[in-house]
């Protein structure tokens, strides 16, 4: 896991896709931050993202670094705790103007049965599972 939260930092974009009704959406998120042992990202209540999530949380994500992508199959399981919502917006002071913990709006979500590819043209694809 530690892995997969250091290529994404590094990338430091990263493209999620949902799925609404039998529509494929993607777009680049920014957001990574470990916490209490899992992954989670960051997105807005008011956002279509977490209208998809709440109707099917499976889930991928993409990135690109240095030659080589990731991509990590999940769910995305809400936290509403303060905690977590807390943890991340220390983690990304830069939102702050937009998100707070009590806003009612900040959200997060971990990702759960977690399976990262890890490629590069002429390399062995590796598996991490968490």
């Amino acid at each position: 896991m530690k892995r997969v939260n250091d290529f994404l930092k590094k990338a430091s974009v990263y493209y999620l896709a949902t799925v609404e009704g039998d529509q494929p959406r993607v777009r680049p998120f920014g957001t990574v931050n470990e916490f209490e042992g899992k992954l989670y990202i960051q997105t807005g209540k008011i956002k279509p993202t977490s209208k998809q999530l709440a109707a099917n949380p499976k889930a991928e994500i993409c990135a690109f670094a240095d030659g080589t992508w990731i991509r990590v199959s999940c769910e995305l399981i809400e936290d509403d705790r303060f905690e977590a919502k807390k943890s991340m917006l220390d983690a990304y002071p830069n939102l702050r103007h937009m998100y707070d913990e009590n806003d009612g709006n900040t959200q997060v979500f971990y990702m759960k049965n977690a399976v990262a590819t890890f490629s590069a043209f002429g390399k062995a694809s590796e598996v991490v599972e968490f």
